[in-house]
């Protein structure tokens, strides 16, 4: 089974919510309303994380979604 790692660029996150919205089992809303990585998948920090292939279609329409290009999903 694939594992792909899902990074957030908070620098460039506008908080749309437009990620969590789309795909609530690897997106939420820190106090901020940014996107972070949902715990049970985050990676030491909660803007990385690693997914497998159950949730790589989902990951991959949030980041196709995001409006400023702040979600990357690549092969881990």
């Amino acid at each position: 089974m694939a594992k792909y790692k899902v990074t957030i660029n908070h620098d460039t996150c506008i908080a749309c919510t437009v990620c969590y919205s789309l795909c609530p089992d690897v997106f939420e809303s820190n106090d901020e309303g940014k996107s972070i990585i949902v715990e049970e998948f985050r990676t030491g920090s909660d803007t990385i994380g690693e997914i497998d292939d159950a949730l790589y279609d989902c990951a991959m329409e949030a980041k196709n979604s995001c409006p400023t290009d702040s979600i990357n999903v690549e092969e881990a």
